[in-house]
Parts: C-alpha cells; structure tokens; sequence
C-alpha cells in the first residue's frame, strides 16, 4: 500500500476523514496531522520525521486560500518543505489539494512550493491522480549550485544551514525581508549547529536593495566546502531570504527564496 503524508491546514475532521476514506479505496494509505501555526514552538517542524520515511511517497497539503493567505502559515510550511527537500531531493513529489476556497496561484506559492501538483480535492478522479504522480518518475529540476537546510525548536529558534555543494565559497552572506531579522551567525561541520565557531571577519545590518525588497544581512569570510556551513539565525517570519557566496568585489549573484 502507498503511503501519503496529510498536512491538514484548515481543522475540519470531517472534510480529512472523507477524504481519507476516498484515496484509501484506492489502495492508498493515509497519515498526517492538523497544522499548527505556531512558529515560536517551532510547530513545522513536528511531521519532519514522518515525511522523512522512505516509504511515504508523496505529501499532500489540503488547504484553501485563508489558510495560504496567512504569512506564518506559509513560512512554516515552507521550512517543513526545505527541511524534507534537503534530506529527501527536490523532486519529492508534493501535491497541494484545494478545497472550494481555492489555493493562490502557483506563481505567488513560496519557491519551494512552485513546482507542486494543485489537484481539486473534490475531484472524482482524485485518487487516480495521486497514484500517477506516485509512479511516475519526476523531472527532476536541475540541481541548485547550494546546500540548504532548516533547523527549528523551541529553545535554539529558526537556524538556516547554507553552502556549496561542490568547491569552495570564499565566505557567505544572508539576508531577509519583512518582519524577520537575523540575531545571530556561526560556521561549523555540514549537518548540525556547530557548539562553537570562529569568524572571519564577521559583518552586521548591511542592508540590501532587490527588486522591490529590501533585505538587512549578515556575513563572513570563512572558507566553506562541501563539509562546512554558513549557519544564520532568524527571528519573525521572513517573506523573503536570500543567500550567496561572501561578494567578491562588491558582486554576488544571490539565490533568494520567496515565503
């Protein structure tokens, strides 16, 4: 039996168990819990472990526009989602199931959502769908040239994990916008918060215009590799982060992730 994670965002059980009584007729199974939208208890976090097992094949998140519309909301799901892409690949296949309210256009989605199947939840042929998008390979989307992850709990708060995946960053920077700042930065071992770090060079408050945004950043000149990161603390819901290589002579082209 297929395994499919359920991110339930609007509380309805009686729209989940319906809804889980369908796929299951096609031999689907279905797990997943009620989303919780508290970002000072690091709540996105809680599925992780689930949708990191391998045999959940595919996470579903039902939902309409409110829920979409609202900007804690989007920035947890979007943490979750970097969270399980930095383990599982981009290409985890994640479909978002409308209900009447609707979702946003995929345009307007956080990045890490832009490439999702949006399915009618109310469709006759729904289940039909999710069993195609299960067995059917995805085109993977080119490789990014970075290494990104998210780390969250109720003490430590929100950390962002950044670096090459291949060669070397002659140092790195970060920076968000809207109503986050970051409030501390580290460098360490690949795969966990370092304990304790050493800076090159470290800078604060730099602010950053970008299309229309503006973002207030923080950096180092440490040397990372493939086995070394760039960590950055954020505080509040960012609706906009961006991330590059330490700026060699004032030039850097950033990778920049909308919430």
């Amino acid at each position: 039996m297929q395994k499919i994670w359920l991110t339930a965002l609007d509380k309805s059980e009686e729209m989940v168990k319906e809804l889980t009584a369908r796929l299951q007729t096609y031999g689907l199974e279905v797990n997943g819990h009620f989303w919780q939208d508290d970002l000072e208890q690091a709540a996105w976090a809680a599925p992780r472990e689930a949708l990191l097992d391998p045999q959940v094949g595919l996470w579903a998140v039902l939902g309409g526009a409110e829920a979409w519309g609202r900007v804690t909301v989007r920035y947890g799901l979007a943490l979750l989602a970097m969270a399980v892409q930095a383990r599982r690949g981009v290409a985890f296949p994640v479909a978002l199931l409308q209900t009447q309210a609707g979702v946003p256009p995929g345009e307007s989605l956080p990045t890490v959502f832009k490439g999702s199947q949006i399915l009618d939840c109310a469709a006759d042929n729904l289940g039909a769908k999710l069993i195609a998008r299960l067995h059917t390979p995805a085109s993977p989307p080119p490789l990014p040239e970075y290494r990104l992850d998210v780390y969250g709990a109720p003490r430590i708060g929100t950390w962002f994990e950044v670096g090459p995946l291949g060669g070397e960053w002659q140092g790195a920077m970060a920076g968000v916008a809207g109503a986050a700042e970051i409030d501390f930065q580290a460098v360490g071992p690949q795969g966990r918060l370092p304990e304790r770090s050493t800076l090159n060079y470290p800078l604060q408050g730099m602010r950053i215009e970008l299309g229309d945004k503006t973002y207030t950043a923080w950096a180092v000149q440490n040397v990372l590799d493939s086995s070394t990161s760039y960590f950055f603390r954020v505080r509040g819901a960012a609706d906009s982060m961006l991330f590059c290589p330490y700026p060699a002579g004032d030039v850097a082209e950033p990778y920049v992730m909308g919430f």
